[in-house]
């Protein structure tokens, strides 16, 4: 079903986009117990990559416009597609583990910001910014309401921590492809955009970090680090828009009811 450019989902096709996000959810679970000081973030892609061979899954990072890695490990000052490597985590260390798969030709989507033993009181600080940012813009993500209501509540979130969100980066649509329409900015004005109605599943992603918001690229060609070394953080969850509720398939704690 679609409407204009937005592929809207079915409650059949929901439920294979849910079995995705669950398997997503799990191994992002596993990874609390062993994201320490001294594992190294590819070592961290290897359980990844054992978990998703044994659920018949596959990788939607892996060769995604030439990414050359199963998963994203954003360490400290990386924001986003980080590529795991012989990097070995150090108390304090803050992570951000990126995942996203196909199962049976369904995507999910989601990250997780750990650290590593015992983060700084600012590490912390970080952390909780940028668990809030999302969660106050999924509390926004409700049929009827606007797409710079989103945005709006997820920035006001971020500022009200004293931190910053980085506006190159945003959410996405999300189903039979990884990135689809629409696309979920991490700031806005409320009342305005595009209007959420039942059958949107969507990702909402903010990278939230204590500096300005400014980052750059490196030599990589993948990974973005903040431009004034400050740390980054960030928390993904991909939602379905029903009627009555909006249900966060990738965390069966945090959904909305109407």
């Amino acid at each position: 079903m679609r409407d204009d450019t937005i592929l809207l989902k079915t409650s059949v096709e929901v439920n294979r986009i849910r079995r995705s996000c669950s398997l997503v959810e799990r191994i992002l679970d596993a990874l609390e117990t062993v994201i320490a000081p001294g594992i190294s973030t590819l070592e961290i892609e290897e359980i990844c990559k054992s978990a998703l061979k044994s659920a018949m899954a596959n990788s939607s990072a892996l060769n995604f416009k030439g990414f050359p890695s199963t998963i994203c490990t954003s360490v400290n000052s990386v924001a986003v597609h980080g590529i795991p490597d012989h990097t070995v985590l150090e108390n304090g260390d803050i992570l951000t583990v990126d995942i996203s798969l196909n199962l049976d030709g369904w995507h999910g989507d989601s990250a997780r910001t750990y650290v590593a033993g015992t983060g700084s009181n600012d590490v912390l600080r970080l952390q909780k910014a940028a668990y809030a940012a999302t969660v106050a813009g999924i509390n926004a993500a409700v049929s009827g309401k606007r797409l710079g209501d989103v945005g709006w509540a997820i920035e006001t979130a971020v500022k009200k921590w004293g931190c910053s969100v980085v506006r190159k980066f945003a959410g996405h649509g999300i189903g039979r492809d990884l990135h689809e329409d629409p696309v979920i900015l991490p700031y806005g004005e409320k009342n305005t955009g595009l209007r959420i109605i039942p059958g949107m599943v969507f990702t909402i992603e903010p990278v939230v970090v204590l500096g300005r918001g400014d980052v750059k690229q490196m030599d990589d060609g993948w990974s973005f680090v903040t431009s004034d070394g400050s740390l980054s953080a960030q928390y993904e969850h991909t939602l379905a828009v029903f009627s009555d509720r909006t249900e966060v398939l990738t965390d069966d704690n945090l959904s909305i009811h109407l």
